[in-house]
């Protein structure tokens, strides 16, 4: 088939027309919690400068990649379901696949990052700053959303100009893997796709693999159980998500496929691409102490008034010294 001459069908949820509104209003719901959720992390970060810090600079790209997760996908699955049209043309359907691969590998990426954060902040806490520079950071981020755009342009392009023998892709989104099930026999097409799933999937996931375990090597060899649980709280969070994340990704991309398994890997892949990306932030708000204390500063922030800018000047002084004062300690009781 020459790709750029039909429309690809959208193969959704095989549900009576009964159920599609009620799918359509979880969908909306789990857009908006997600939407409002980032949002609010990303405004609050801006906004707190005690928060500017390399942890919650991730913290917030990892909001806004899942914003981007989320756009890229849910409210044309919403409009599907609504108006019964489940055709994408050519162009659509790779414009979404584009965006969807490029935050896709990005997370990936900055997953990674964070777990290096966490590896300097509790392993080589000392030399933290001078490691997890403004400048070091900065070159981190670029380098992560840049090579999440190559790869996605690379993986692009190269299945836009395979042959296909049908046009109903089997997912609810212009996917990748979806294409390679569609696909004609093709030994580069099929390299590039366990290029993209080892370098970017799994490549990652180990290295984030090996910095936690050697986090949790040296969080158990601090002497004072207080010391420990401190150490074990920051990097809670980041755990869990890495777990929900890389777990259902792995059951989406590398898992073998099963016979008449559409509905499994349409739920595997929602939990992946949709779900995911708004649990993400409310994981992080609601196991960070310091996340929801700038929550309730920027809520009751046009109460307090102008009496509280000196407060916050000594805050932002005195909160460099404490962070180092508690890392110091840590070291001491290993």
């Amino acid at each position: 088939m020459e790709n750029s001459t039909f429309d690809f069908f959208i193969l959704t949820f095989a549900s009576s027309s009964e159920k599609k509104p009620m799918l359509s209003i979880f969908f909306v719901v789990v857009y908006l919690t997600g939407v409002v959720a980032n949002t609010t992390t990303i405004t609050v970060i801006c906004r707190d400068h005690r928060l500017h810090t390399p942890m919650y600079l991730f913290l917030c790209n990892l909001s806004i990649v899942d914003l981007c997760y989320t756009t890229s996908t849910v409210p044309k699955l919403v409009h599907m379901l609504l108006s019964g049209d489940y055709t994408l043309s050519f162009s659509e359907c790779f414009v979404q696949m584009y965006f969807f691969l490029h935050v896709a590998c990005t997370e990936d990426l900055l997953l990674f990052v964070m777990a290096y954060d966490r590896y300097v902040a509790i392993c080589n806490p000392l030399h933290y700053h001078s490691v997890l520079s403004k400048k070091s950071c900065v070159m981190f981020m670029v380098v992560v959303w840049l090579a999440g755009c190559i790869i996605s342009v690379i993986a692009t392009l190269t299945t836009c100009n395979i042959h296909l023998y049908s046009n109903i892709v089997p997912q609810f989104l212009c996917e990748f893997k979806a294409f390679v099930k569609i696909s004609c026999p093709n030994v580069f097409y099929q390299l590039v796709s366990y290029m993209i799933v080892v370098f970017f999937g799994v490549g990652p996931f180990i290295c984030s693999l090996i910095s936690y375990t050697r986090v949790i090597i040296v969080i158990l060899h601090i002497k004072s159980s207080d010391g420990r649980r401190k150490a074990f709280s920051t990097c809670s969070s980041h755990l869990i998500v890495l777990t929900m994340y890389y777990g259902t990704w792995m059951s989406v991309y590398i898992m073998p496929p099963l016979q008449d398994s559409h509905i499994f890997d349409l739920t595997l892949s929602i939990l992946f691409a949709v779900i995911t990306p708004m649990l993400n932030p409310l994981i992080y708000s609601v196991r960070n102490k310091d996340v929801k204390r700038a929550i309730r500063k920027l809520l009751g922030c046009k109460i307090g008034g102008e009496g509280h800018h000196s407060t916050r000047r000594k805050q932002k002084e005195t909160n460099g010294a404490i962070q180092h004062k508690d890392i110091s300690q840590m070291v001491k009781e290993m």
